[in-house]
């Protein structure tokens, strides 16, 4: 049995929530199990994200408040992962002389030997990139615990270096999976009692358009959703450049495919699209988003708008609202710009004022409110198929995703979890719904 514990953060996105998840199967190899109490942990490891302003002072914060659990003679381990641990490598290292290791965002199957190095009092820094054909057969497994829902990475890396964006600089250049190799993890999970595959990659459509892969992400989803026991199908994150008719057409058909979709704007100016470097335009997005409303027309769209970027102007931000009211997004991620080091924007003169900046985002979020209210709203009195996950927020309730994925509590038994049961709305708040079989 385990007598070594492992406490882990995990910050930022979606990505490294599954990055985590392979940590901790990676770790349990090697005799770890998770904690959630960080003073009884043998090994503190925080999984972290660039992508927002201030990210590396965040996390040289959080370390320092760690170093508490080192004291007194004890030996615990204290390891970065992530995309701050790519970004910074040896400095931090050099700046905090109580970490032990620091791991990149392609080195996760040096892991175990890391660990054990650091058992041993060895400090070391791992961020080298890793060539296409090796990296192909990197993907460390996920085991353990059996759930219902469960990532698959199908693509790593981003090449469209907007001008705002880290992540090509942390995560690499793009390489999609072999289609055989995903097929094969979707089969094992199916066997073990997933009934719900997300496909997960930085830029998660523009699979196999590099040329690395046999099929297009397109096909690769009818491919999954001929797997027996699968029954729902989701994606993220995707660019509006790479949403071909061929994947949309995949929302008219494939009806394991999730009603909702991830789809990022981040502005409806084009003159600020094309300082972000985001290769379309405000007309082309909402052709994609008419295209996929008139194969479902139900679909629940959500996406990121950043206010404050470098020369937008108030005019251009009235085109962001009117790009949301002419989407009306049923959730959405809205973030004020802030300079990443290394980056092309950060060599633009950063001319919104704080205080411009900061009443951007309050009327965005405030249409946003208005529009999520509306939406749920209209819903209320209709019928929505639910995965059932786990136990509610009041004792005697279950919960889960609805298509649009949405969380549904309602009352049920727990022997409903792992089954899909359709539920009729009878209530709305902000980030939930009541419903009642």
């Amino acid at each position: 049995m385990s007598n070594k514990l492992l406490y882990i953060e995990t910050f930022g996105c979606q990505m490294n929530v599954n990055d985590s998840e392979r940590i901790v199967s990676l770790l349990a190899d090697i005799g770890y199990e998770s904690t959630t109490n960080p003073a009884v942990a043998d090994m503190l490891l925080l999984n972290t994200c660039s992508v927002r302003g201030g990210a590396e002072e965040k996390v040289y914060n959080r370390l320092a408040n760690l170093r508490i659990y080192k004291r007194d003679g004890k030996k615990q381990i204290i390891a970065v992962g992530g995309c701050v641990a790519q970004q910074e490598g040896e400095e931090l290292l050099r700046r905090l002389p109580y970490v032990d290791l620091v791991v990149g965002t392609h080195n996760l199957h040096l892991l175990q030997e890391m660990v054990q190095a650091a058992e041993l009092g060895e400090r070391r820094s791992e961020t080298a990139f890793i060539d296409k054909e090796q990296r192909l057969d990197l993907f460390p497994s996920i085991k353990g615990e059996s759930r219902l829902s469960r990532f698959v990475t199908v693509m790593q890396g981003c090449d469209n270096f907007c001008s705002y964006c880290i992540v090509p600089y942390v995560r690499g250049r793009e390489i999609s999976r072999r289609s055989a190799d995903i097929l094969h993890e979707v089969r094992q999970l199916a066997d073990d009692g997933v009934r719900e595959v997300i496909l997960l990659g930085q830029n998660v459509n523009s699979y196999g358009l590099k040329g690395e892969s046999d099929v297009s992400f397109a096909k690769l989803i009818r491919q999954v959703a001929q797997i027996d026991n699968i029954e729902r199908i989701r994606f993220t994150t995707s660019h509006p450049k790479d949403m071909s008719d061929e994947l949309i057409d995949c929302f008219a058909d494939v009806s394991k495919l999730s009603g909702q979709i991830h789809l990022p704007a981040q502005s409806g100016s084009d003159y600020v699209l094309g300082q972000m470097g985001r290769g379309y335009t405000r007309h082309s997005y909402l052709d994609k988003i008419a295209k996929l409303r008139s194969v479902r027309p139900e679909i629940a769209i959500t996406g990121d708008i950043i206010v404050g970027f470098p020369g937008e102007s108030d005019a251009d931000f009235e085109e962001t609202l009117s790009l949301m009211e002419a989407v009306c997004y049923i959730d959405l991620f809205s973030f004020v710009y802030s300079p990443r080091p290394g980056t092309k924007a950060a060599s633009l003169s950063d001319d919104v004022s704080r205080e411009a900046k900061k009443n951007r985002l309050d009327r965005l979020m405030a249409l946003q409110r208005q529009h999520t209210g509306e939406i749920c709203s209209r819903l209320v009195g209709s019928v929505m198929p639910v995965l059932v996950e786990g136990e509610g927020k009041l004792p005697g309730q279950v919960s889960g995703k609805a298509d649009n994925g949405r969380i549904v509590n309602f009352a049920g038994d727990v022997s409903l979890i792992g089954s899909f049961v359709d539920v009729k709305i009878v209530k709305a708040y902000p980030n939930s719904f009541l419903g009642e079989r």
